[in-house]
């Protein structure tokens, strides 16, 4: 995609002031501190632009966000369709305040067959050039039963290489080994192919007579997971499309929202009898046309459209021509306000209802995530449902260690939580907090709605300096909280002593301090009990064992000769001299 890059200098935000091209392409609001508000697209920059500025906008923020930003940057595209697949990246990257957001603002994940001579099956969030794609998948565990069902059931590779003496996954019955023997492969490939272009049946026939045989045989456990698998082939397949021309018939749109809370459900149909669906929830910022063109262009990226798609509200123009490059053809896009494609829509709304509700009680129906609420509401901030909190440990310059630990919805999500040895001379708090964070900055796939610091302004300055070398400064708010009077230090705001309302906050930190101070525990008992002997080149665990067998103990081997020393089994004359060297000085 080509596009011609172009950046404003810093300017009072006003209609004379705009300057922008009757091209097509992207906007970004931004505030003073370089923070996007807001990523927008156009068929036409200049007059789309100059309509935030109108007396009476479209919508009712436009005020708010006109008058909240400082700067407007511009990225021109070869066309409206460009436009619009790069406004879906920047949204994911940069997380503007007044955009729709999705919730898991990753990339959605996509089952891969390689184009390998031999192709191997992956589950991934980046597919390889030249793979032929399913996805993407909301559903991402269902996508990785099916995975283990298709290598189980057609013995579909997955290893990144071939390797001349086959590997466990032959042995174990998960891979026909095409490395040793090829015949029928391609025939496996074809097969595992139509499960996931959507004809299932032999797959599920095999797993229902396993789940009657299991039934028959009184061992329940193996049927409930046989079915449980059934389950899980039919997710998946209802939730992709591509080449499968039993559901590119018609695709029905469906949306609802409670709050800032919004469901986008698509129904595929063929004649009005619906095949299967697939939800997306998200942040909702108030413009439905808006957050339903980011779904349908998720959805959308990487299958065909279908010939009908019955969509809540007009679309954009340069959507409905985006729709028509993907398919190759006209899509026809109605809102239909009465008839049988008016039901089917309108059942579509129903179930974005309905999955709205659940949406809305499983983010605030617990403690923690009212906890959560409460204190993002409080400070200011988008969201407190991620946050990502650091501590640092030492004693006497030894065992310098650090810690981060992960809140999702005001909850511990320890999977997530990782500890750090500090690897550099450093052995103040301040540039040991800095290396870790930095190492942590590399390994990030999404950012977090809080970065937090066990510390005062002076971590906080420190740390916002490594975010701004490596680039990723204003991103995502960072904030310090020091324990003397639990006071709370940001970077855009007067630093606050906390009380109740900010409990979640609290509980990051100690739960970071807790955590690092067990890891640094851990590591000063393993240092308290290290065997003098570690210390010595070339003599690893085992042979210490072999010693300490052999002479019965540490005292033996300390008393011993260096002729003594090498009739230890494995040790050695030049080893030997090394021990006894290390021992005696």
């Amino acid at each position: 995609m080509g596009v011609d890059l172009y950046r404003f200098t810093p300017m009072p935000l006003n209609q004379a002031s705009l300057d922008l091209p009757n091209k097509p392409g992207v906007y970004l609001f931004r505030r003073s501190d370089g923070r996007v508000q807001y990523v927008g697209k156009a068929t036409n920059l200049h007059n789309r632009v100059k309509s935030y500025f109108a007396k009476n906008p479209d919508r009712d923020k436009i005020p708010e966000l006109v008058a909240s930003s400082d700067d407007v940057e511009f990225i021109v595209t070869q066309s409206p369709s460009e436009a619009l697949i790069l406004e879906r990246q920047l949204i994911r990257k940069h997380k503007p305040r007044y955009n729709s957001m999705l919730m898991d603002d990753k990339s959605y994940p996509f089952i891969a067959f390689t184009d390998h001579e031999f192709p191997r099956v992956l589950y991934t969030r980046h597919p390889p050039k030249g793979a032929h794609l399913w996805g993407p998948f909301p559903d991402a565990s269902a996508a990785k039963q099916v995975i283990k069902l298709l290598r189980r059931q057609f013995g579909i590779r997955d290893c990144p290489e071939l390797l001349p003496k086959g590997c466990l996954a032959m042995h174990i019955g998960l891979c026909t080994a095409p490395c040793i023997q090829s015949e029928g492969y391609n025939e496996q490939i074809r097969a595992a192919e139509s499960v996931l272009n959507g004809d299932a049946s032999v797959l599920i026939e095999a797993l229902q007579e396993e789940m009657d045989v299991a039934s028959e045989d009184l061992d329940y456990e193996t049927a409930a997971n046989k079915r449980d698998l059934i389950a899980a082939v039919n997710t998946t397949v209802s939730q992709q499309v591509i080449h499968s021309r039993f559901y590119q018939d018609c695709d029905a749109v469906g949306f609802a929202s409670v709050a800032d809370i919004a469901v986008v459900v698509i129904l595929h149909a063929k004649d009005g009898i619906i095949q299967g669906q697939v939800s997306y929830p998200l942040i909702h910022r108030g413009d439905v046309v808006a957050s339903v063109s980011l779904v349908l262009s998720e959805h959308y990226s990487n299958r065909r459209p279908p010939k009908t798609l019955l969509v809540p509200a007009p679309l954009s123009d340069s959507l409905t021509d985006w729709l028509k490059e993907r398919r190759g053809i006209k899509v026809e896009v109605r809102n239909p306000q009465r008839g049988e494609l008016a039901k089917l829509r309108g059942m579509a709304d129903q179930n974005a209802e309905i999955q709205a509700q659940r949406q809305t009680t499983r983010r605030s129906g617990s403690l923690e995530q009212t906890a959560a609420n409460e204190a993002a509401k409080l400070h200011g901030f988008d969201s407190l449902d991620h946050i990502v909190c650091f501590d640092m440990a030492q004693l006497q310059g030894n065992e310098r260690v650090g810690a981060a630990v992960v809140l999702r919805n005001g909850r511990p999500a320890k999977k997530e939580y990782r500890t750090y040895r500090v690897k550099t001379e450093a052995v103040d708090d301040l540039r040991m907090m800095q290396e870790v964070v930095q190492r942590w900055l590399k390994r990030q796939e999404e950012w977090p709605d809080l970065l937090l610091l066990d510390g005062g302004e002076v971590h906080l300055s420190h740390v916002n300096s490594t975010l701004e070398e490596n680039g990723v400064s204003g991103r995502f708010p960072v904030a310090a909280l020091a324990k003397k009077e639990e006071t709370l230090w940001r970077l855009d705001a007067k630093s606050v002593v906390l009380d109740r309302r900010s409990r979640v906050l609290i509980h990051a930190r100690d739960e970071a301090h807790r955590f690092v101070n067990t890891y640094h525990r851990k590591r000063r008992s393993k240092g308290a009990l290290k065997s003098p002997l570690e210390e010595v080149e070339g003599l690893g665990a085992k042979k210490i064992q072999s010693l300490l067998r052999h002479f019965g103990g540490i005292k033996g081997i300390e008393h011993a000769t260096i002729a003594e020393l090498a009739l230890a089994p494995g040790i050695g004359k030049s080893l030997a001299a090394r021990i006894y060297e290390h021992l005696h000085g």
